[in-house]
This record gives structure tokens, sequence and C-alpha cells, in this order.
């Protein structure tokens, strides 16, 4: 899974925020907003990876139980699937 092209990453005054850039605008009016664990799995989608490694790269970063990263890894993706990658 990768973020598709279009879609940045921005910290504003401790919130992180993604946008639509260049011709990504068209498909998508708005602005999301992450928290802190949120944009750590969004930098993680700029790279191709999977969930394995989504799931394996939040454990080794946060204090978080292996079935808690799972559910959270799931809730994220099927947030943005479709939308942005």
């Amino acid at each position: 899974m990768k973020i598709k092209e279009g879609y940045v990453l921005k910290e504003v005054a401790d919130s992180y925020l993604v946008v639509a850039v260049g011709n990504a605008v068209k498909d998508f009016k708005g602005i999301i907003t992450l928290n802190e664990t949120g944009a750590f799995l969004w930098k993680e989608l700029e790279n191709d990876t999977d969930e394995e490694s989504l799931v394996a790269n939040l454990l080794d970063t946060y204090e978080v139980g292996e079935s808690q990263a799972r559910k959270d890894v799931s809730t994220f993706i099927e947030k943005i699937k479709g939308k942005l990658f």
C-alpha cells in the first residue's frame, strides 16, 4: 500500500494536516486532521508498505499491545482506503 501522489502531510501548530495538491485537488476537497499516531502511519504509507509492517513499526515506536496496534492500523486503513491509496 502506498499513498497516492498529490497528498501531503503538514505539521501546523502541533496538529497534523493532510491536504491535496496539484491534480489531486480535483478528486479531494478538504483537509484530513491526524493525531500523532495517524501521522506516523501516514508517513509509513508514503513508502510502499504492507499492513504487517505498519503493525510492526507501530509496536516498535509506541507502547501499545499487539491487538490494539492491529485494530488501530486496520481502522486507519479502512478510513482512507479508496480515497488516498
